[in-house]
């Protein structure tokens, strides 16, 4: 395989994976708009806890893509 080839299937591949990604974070936003489904009135612990745990996941990504927290330089 070539270079440029190569440097081609990593481009596809890269762009097919943001692609991936982009369609995650609009479908957690729209989630996060409706108040991931939630009504106010129903509001009890395991919510919070449902969305602590989403907010961890969130922030190991996150620290990752800024190299912050443990990433950091």
């Amino acid at each position: 395989m070539t270079k440029s080839r190569n440097t081609a299937s990593a481009l596809d591949a890269f762009i097919a994976k943001k692609a991936e990604i982009d369609t995650m974070l609009e479908r957690i936003k729209v989630l996060s708009d409706d108040h991931f489904d939630t009504s106010p009135d129903e509001i009890n612990w395991g919510h919070v806890g449902t969305l602590s745990h989403y907010a961890e996941l969130l922030k190991r990504i996150t620290d990752a893509a800024f190299k912050e927290g443990e990433h950091a330089d």
